[in-house]
């Protein structure tokens, strides 16, 4: 059981803000405002160096919380500046070849998906989408007859930006091992709002960043690659940090995930991402997603009745991303009245998912995305604005 009353106590802003935005950024508790204020303050004491020195064994407790959320061992951790570096080392390290085939989903988001394009000029690799289930999930029955041995890499995003689609991460897993294929899962928005355990899912690498739904401060990342993978990737760029200098004419990548990281840091972001990863973990992962699902289930059920809006999401079992359209009325024109009325929620444009925007025929949509710390009344007041919004 979550005890709410404590939860908005430590998220101070939640008193004058019904905050739904926490796709794009969520609202970082105070343990782990007064962790990164800590750090900031001791280091305008005695400098970085010494205040790296002295919180090294808070720092080096990072890769131990990143690891239990996530059900594997510290040394398949990497910690990055964000996610789309976390996903770029993990890509970029994969020796694509002329002839190689990607597989992803519809629903791709653009970072990765020109990250795709990129080495497909460069190499001469394929990209090839899988279509989508009546649901809208990635089809798994398409994805097993689309497996041939040109097929080099399986990369799907978990949960697209532009919804509260859901793709089956797991099954693509079994699909992935049964072939012996590196599978690269995107889990931005899945990390802190469902549960994420490694060893089940059967991904070969991971990516996520701290500022959404794990609550954590921007400009934090975090790459998960299996160990069986790891001893076989180089990264696409390396420093001393990553791989030592051992001789004038020689270098040694570390056996760790750490070889795709680098020798500078932000460390005061760093304690602040592991202050997160704990807070979310005493909270209880398990009943965060039931209650991100609950509130989410709220307001696409209000939603439906206001004339008008049609929501977009896809899945049959959508988590906590709700988007929708209102007939005559842009995104950010919505956006706009919810800011005025104290709400905050977001948009997202067709660019971020392409594809999937594309077969949709997808303008902007609305996106309000709530958390384990909103209550009911605030979705009730989202639903209440719009109501009020559509003229009868």
């Amino acid at each position: 059981m979550i005890d709410i009353d404590r939860i908005r106590a430590d998220t101070p802003a939640a008193s004058r803000l019904a905050y739904l935005h926490n796709a794009g950024a969520a609202l970082m508790p105070a343990p782990v405002v007064e962790t990164m204020k800590r750090h900031i303050d001791l280091e305008s004491e005695i400098g970085g160096y010494a205040a790296a020195d002295r919180e090294s064994a808070r720092l080096e407790a990072v890769y131990g919380s990143v690891a239990r959320l996530l059900n594997t061992a510290p040394d398949e951790i990497a910690l990055t500046e964000n996610a789309t570096v976390a996903w770029q080392m993990a890509f970029y390290a994969l020796p694509l070849r002329a002839g190689d085939r990607i597989l992803t989903a519809e629903a791709e988001y653009a970072a990765n998906y020109v990250a795709f394009l990129q080495v497909a000029k460069r190499t001469g690799a394929i990209i090839d989408i899988v279509p989508s289930n009546a649901s809208g999930e990635l089809d798994i029955h398409a994805l097993e007859r689309m497996i041939d041995q040109r097929v080099k890499l399986i990369a799907i995003t978990w949960v697209p930006t532009n919804g509260g689609l859901v793709n089956p991460a797991e099954a693509v897993g079994k699909i992935a091992r049964a072939h012996g294929i590196p599978y690269l899962l995107d889990a931005c928005q899945a990390v802190g709002q469902m549960e994420v355990d490694v060893e089940a899912i059967g991904c070969d690498m991971l990516s996520a960043t701290g500022r959404k739904f794990l609550r954590g401060p921007r400009g934090t990342g975090f790459l998960y690659v299996r160990r069986a993978l790891l001893q076989r990737l180089e990264p696409p760029m390396i420093d001393h940090f990553a791989a030592p200098w051992v001789a004038r004419d020689q270098y040694r990548l570390r056996d760790d995930a750490r070889r795709f990281e680098t020798w500078e840091n932000n460390y005061t972001a760093r304690l602040g991402l592991g202050a997160a990863v704990d807070y979310a973990l005493n909270v209880g992962i398990r009943p965060v997603e039931q209650r991100c699902r609950m509130l989410a289930d709220r307001l696409r059920s209000g939603l439906g009745s206001i004339r008008g809006v049609t929501i977009r999401d896809l899945g049959h079992a959508p988590g906590a991303i709700v988007s929708f359209t209102i007939k005559g009325y842009e995104a950010e024109a919505i956006v706009s009245s919810a800011a005025a009325a104290g709400i905050t929620i977001g948009a997202s444009d067709p660019s971020s998912t392409r594809i999937d925007a594309e077969m949709r025929s997808l303008p902007v949509v609305v996106r309000a995305s709530p958390h384990y710390y909103n209550t009911e009344a605030e979705i009730d007041r989202l639903i209440g604005l719009l109501t009020d919004l559509v003229p009868r």
